[in-house]
């Protein structure tokens, strides 16, 4: 309910047009005059003030009527301010890595890589996450390493070359192993 709250009130037409509900009901041409924005803007702005409870629709023929909801403000202002609603906002789950928000990106629903990443930066977080497939101490082979790589892409070459490079992966007369993630590079 905050969250969305917030997302709502995150935008500066959204305010102007809260304020302007907040003073009296207004339909959506008014508040278009007022904010000097298309009407179609403006609806799209009060879903999201209605979808947060902020605002409500009252219908008088074709006209859409928008007033304050002053239920919602007041819920709104003991919750914000309530201990342990507050401590609620760190939430349980810690904060997600930059690598982490990089995979979600590349990452279809069942796991697999959508595409190889041109710019080296988004690369490396991408090779991290598959180098963690192989196991540490253990020896693959070829065959192995390609079986793993394609579970998650089509391109085993490119990747098994990449882990290589980026010293994730070791390789001697077919076999592979890997390195520890201290020496990898980047």
């Amino acid at each position: 309910m905050l969250l969305q709250f917030f997302k709502a009130l995150a935008h500066e037409s959204r305010l102007r047009l809260l304020g302007l509900i907040a003073a009296r009901e207004h339909s959506v041409q008014e508040l278009a005059a007022l904010v000097a924005l298309k009407e179609p803007t403006v609806s799209h702005h009060l879903a999201m003030l209605r979808e947060a409870g902020l605002v409500s629709l009252r219908q008088d023929g074709n006209t859409h009527w928008y007033g304050l909801e002053h239920k919602t403000l007041s819920r709104l202002s003991r919750s914000l301010l309530a201990r342990d609603q507050l401590e609620a906002l760190a939430g349980t789950k810690p904060p997600r890595s930059s690598d982490d928000r990089m995979l979600q990106n590349y990452l279809t629903e069942d796991g697999r890589l959508k595409a190889f990443p041109a710019t080296l930066k988004k690369r490396r977080p991408i090779l991290r996450w598959l180098a963690r497939h192989f196991e540490e101490g253990r020896t693959y082979s070829e065959a192995e390493v390609n079986e793993t790589i394609e579970r998650r892409h089509h391109d085993r070459e490119t990747f098994r070359r990449e882990l290589i490079a980026h010293k994730m992966l070791a390789r001697k007369d077919g076999s592979y192993w890997r390195l520890p993630e201290s020496g990898w590079v980047g």
